[in-house]
């Protein structure tokens, strides 16, 4: 049996788990518990009881940007057992704030409570332990109530680039990340999550998992940040790695009906995608509340490339072996 066909039997679970299927609502099967078991460890499935002991934190910090010309912030909360498991490299989520927001609003009470979700998803398993980063969203003008932010490379600011590329690197540079996109996710709410689709889809090469609530998916800055229209320029092998999330209340008639049409485009182009409609309407209270729902979808998605990546592993010794007899 050579490389190739060692490498397809052992792909071939994984490639029907990770099937382009792509319809409203379908969300990615996910592996039996014996197989996360068995499968040599690419990031910790499930922290420990230990580590799950004490509660997570955030931090706001610092780091000059070139795209920017400035000084910027991000906010980060690191795993359970981060600074213990020292050997340990993590999957990345971000988190994009919306109109007149801030690095902290995914995580303090009166908005997203972030730590409080992602803590009972950690402890049911449902979110491998990781990396949380929220980015400044905001280009040259700062924060206004009168607009959203623009995230796009625009004449106030490469916004697109500072967040989707150079902080990327950043996070890269100061903590233990993986760096393959399959695990990295970004995702928003609202104008936050129009960009956080926006972003990713212009910075493939570090995000393969994009989430939205509430978002909008055509910008008046025209198509090429409008992922409705953009997508379609994108590669057909960058469309397939792709996996998006979409949600939003019933109350918010304009963001279902965007939701509706950018669905659409994605079944036609055969983007995995899921599509989930929920009771509510544009406040905190519903992202609070359905902020379990993206996560769960992007710790499903890590969890299968863990395990697509752990099968390539495996074949590609197999096939050293094969070569060294």
């Amino acid at each position: 049996m050579n490389y190739k066909q060692s490498k397809i039997l052992l792909l071939v679970s994984v490639l029907t788990l990770l099937g382009c299927n792509s319809c409203q609502g379908v969300t990615a099967k996910l592996p039996q518990q014996q197989d996360l078991q068995t499968t040599p460890s690419l990031f910790p499935t499930q922290p420990n009881t230990n580590d799950l002991a004490t509660p997570l934190t955030y931090k706001i910090e610092t780091y000059d940007s070139q795209v920017m010309g400035a000084s910027r912030t991000y906010g980060v909360s690191l795993p359970p057992g981060y600074k213990q498991n020292l050997k340990q490299s993590y999957p990345v989520i971000f988190l994009l704030h919306g109109g007149h927001g801030y690095p902290t609003d995914w995580f303090i009470q009166s908005k997203g409570q972030a730590l409080k979700t992602i803590e009972q998803l950690y402890t049911i398993g449902k979110l491998p332990p990781s990396i949380i980063i929220t980015p400044d969203g905001y280009d040259k003008r700062g924060s206004s109530a009168y607009r959203d932010p623009a995230y796009i490379d625009g004449p106030n600011g490469k916004i697109s680039t500072a967040v989707g590329d150079e902080l990327v690197k950043v996070v890269q540079s100061r903590y233990r990340t993986l760096t393959n996109p399959d695990f990295w996710a970004i995702g928003g709410l609202s104008s936050g999550g129009w960009g956080a689709v926006n972003v990713g889809l212009h910075n493939l090469d570090h995000f393969s998992i994009l989430f939205s609530h509430s978002g909008y998916f055509q910008d008046k800055s025209g198509p090429i940040n409008s992922p409705i229209s953009y997508i379609k320029s994108i590669p057909t092998p960058d469309q397939k790695r792709l996996r998006i999330y979409l949600d939003s209340g019933r109350s918010d008639i304009e963001e279902i009906h965007e939701a509706e049409r950018f669905t659409k485009v994605l079944n036609n182009l055969k983007i995995y995608n899921s599509f989930r409609q929920f009771p509510g309407r544009h406040t905190w209270q519903y992202w609070r509340e359905h902020l379990a729902d993206s996560l769960t979808f992007v710790g499903e998605q890590f969890r299968l490339a863990k395990i697509a990546h752990r099968a390539d592993f495996l074949g590609f010794n197999q096939h050293k072996n094969t070569q060294n007899h």
